[in-house]
This record gives structure tokens, C-alpha cells and sequence, in this order.
């Protein structure tokens, strides 16, 4: 079944806020071996000019993964997850994600196409606070691999 196409610019309702927490910015640090102090030490991070420890850039994924199962489990689309690969990531920030932040995440479907007997899906998921302060737009591509013959 193919994706259906009518998806194009369609959004979902807003996530519930995600609180971002000191000790999950240490964790995902550690875990992708990024050492820096304001990673993990919220004076260092303070020196710096941030209210507490900073994530490193690629942390959103932590929160935009979990986001786009709206998107993912909608039926009417008709993904086949079974089918999917991760084709590309990208991220604009407009200010860092820090300690305390409560986040919330829009997804929108910004394209699909078809090629070579495969298809293309990116998703735009705009993430801000609470408040509507705009934090970071996440970019995500993924294929449905074509069904084998």
C-alpha cells in the first residue's frame, strides 16, 4: 500500500510538554561520548551563560522519536514500519535545549515521493516551550524500503 499522498501539510495536535531533565542531558551525553563540561556540570554550563546543563545538539531525537509515533501510527497514512529505514536527520536551532526546559512537539508532513520502487516520507517536527518559545525545528526522512517481489 502506498503512502497516501493527501498527508502533505498535514499537523497533529501538540505533544504534552516533555520536562527535559538534568540527568537525561547527562545520560545522553554520556551515552553518544560527548565529554564536554557543559554536558554535565551546570557551573560549567553557567559560565557559559546557560541557566543549567545544555544538551548536545543531536538530543531532540530523544524527544521527537517519541513525538512521531503520531505520525507513524496513523493508519490512514499507511506506513509499513516493518518496511523502514532512517534516511536523514537535520536540526535548526533557534536556541539550545537546556535543563528545565518543558518541550512540546508539532509534527507536520512536509513530503512524500516515490523512487525507484520506494518512498519517501520527511517529517517536520517544530518544538518549542511550554509557553510557545520556538526551540528547534527537527527534520526527519524516512524510506519505506519497496515490498520484495
Amino acid at each position: 500500500m502506498a503512502m497516501d499522498q493527501s498527508f502533505v501539510g498535514r499537523s497533529w495536535p501538540p505533544t504534552e510538554p516533555y520536562l527535559v531533565g538534568r540527568e537525561k542531558i547527562r545520560e545522553f551525553a554520556r551515552a553518544i561520548g560527548a565529554t564536554e563540561a557543559e554536558f554535565h556540570d551546570p557551573e560549567a554550563a553557567r559560565a557559559l551563560g546557560y541557566a543549567d546543563v545544555v544538551a548536545p545538539p543531536t538530543f531532540p531525537v530523544a524527544i521527537t522519536m517519541s513525538a512521531s509515533r503520531q505520525v507513524i501510527d496513523d493508519p490512514e497514512l499507511g506506513i509499513d514500519y516493518s518496511r523502514v529505514v532512517h534516511g536523514d536527520q537535520k536540526f535548526a536551532y533557534t536556541r539550545p535545549v537546556v535543563a528545565g526546559d518543558a518541550l512540546v512537539c508539532v509534527n507536520t508532513v512536509d513530503d512524500i515521493t516515490s523512487r525507484g520502487g520506494h518512498e519517501f516520507i520527511t517529517t517536520r517536527t517544530d518544538v518549542t516551550t511550554e509557553a510557545g518559545e520556538p526551540v528547534v525545528t527537527v527534520w526527519s526522512k524516512l524510506v519505506q524500503r519497496g515490498e520484495e517481489s
